[in-house]
């Protein structure tokens, strides 16, 4: 079923730094929003060891090849990709949940978790190609973006968008960001194509964005994500 209004993301791959704030602040929100604030202060981001709602993606390849005459010649290349959940509009997590706990709202699009309907089986993350869910391993519930909707309800953004230096992150619904920046680059690496799930997400590619499933590349920070 169509959402009535489809909000989304806005991410310029060809701005970001690879600087993390994004990633940082969407980890100080989600720790405070989970845990008692005296939780927090004594044990601290490391309390919710794994759970990473937005991740900045390290993509890099290519290689250096000697020429005859001693010269070289190169082809590396490298681009950061900042990813969370896109609130698809065919969510595969959803269809996969047993419970209905994992769920798509019809009025403004976003996909959320009912805690009180999770058992824990973790099958939407199984199921999910961006890696969204995320387990809680104390609480045994499934958490994820949930597009900082204490934030919307005041007016503001996600709180990832609002401390990214460089602008690189947006969100509003898909028409006014189709409106603001185009369609955008559908299939980049190391995303899966968009055909799976939809996703409620414009992408601008960096100059050096590779297709996905090129093979190009590979993810270089992979303890981080």
């Amino acid at each position: 079923m169509t959402a009535e209004v489809q909000l989304g993301f806005y991410f310029d791959s060809s701005k970001c730094t690879g600087c993390k704030t994004c990633h940082v602040a969407c980890k100080d929100r989600m720790v405070g929003n989970l845990r008692p604030l005296d939780d927090v202060a004594n044990a601290g981001v490391a309390s919710l060891p794994g759970m990473l709602w937005r991740r900045v993606y390290e993509y890099g390849g290519g290689t250096w090849n000697k020429n005859a005459d001693g010269s070289f010649e190169q082809n590396v290349f490298a681009y950061y990709m900042s990813i969370g959940c896109n609130h698809c509009a065919h969510p595969v997590c959803v269809k996969a949940c047993p419970t209905g706990a994992m769920h798509k709202r019809q009025d403004n699009g976003l996909v959320l978790v009912e805690e009180s309907l999770c058992i824990g089986c973790e099958s939407c993350s199984r199921a999910c190609p961006y890696d969204a869910p995320q387990i809680d391993t104390e609480r045994k519930v499934m958490t994820k973006c949930d597009g900082c909707k204490d934030r919307l309800a005041e007016g503001k953004k996600p709180i990832c968008v609002e401390s990214c230096p460089l602008r690189a992150l947006d969100f509003d619904t898909l028409e006014n960001l189709k409106a603001k920046y185009g369609e955008g680059d559908a299939h980049v690496a190391p995303l899966p194509s968009q055909s799976i799930t939809t996703p409620s997400l414009i992408l601008k590619a960096n100059v050096n964005g590779q297709p996905s499933g090129s093979g190009a590349g590979s993810v270089l920070n992979p303890p981080e994500v």
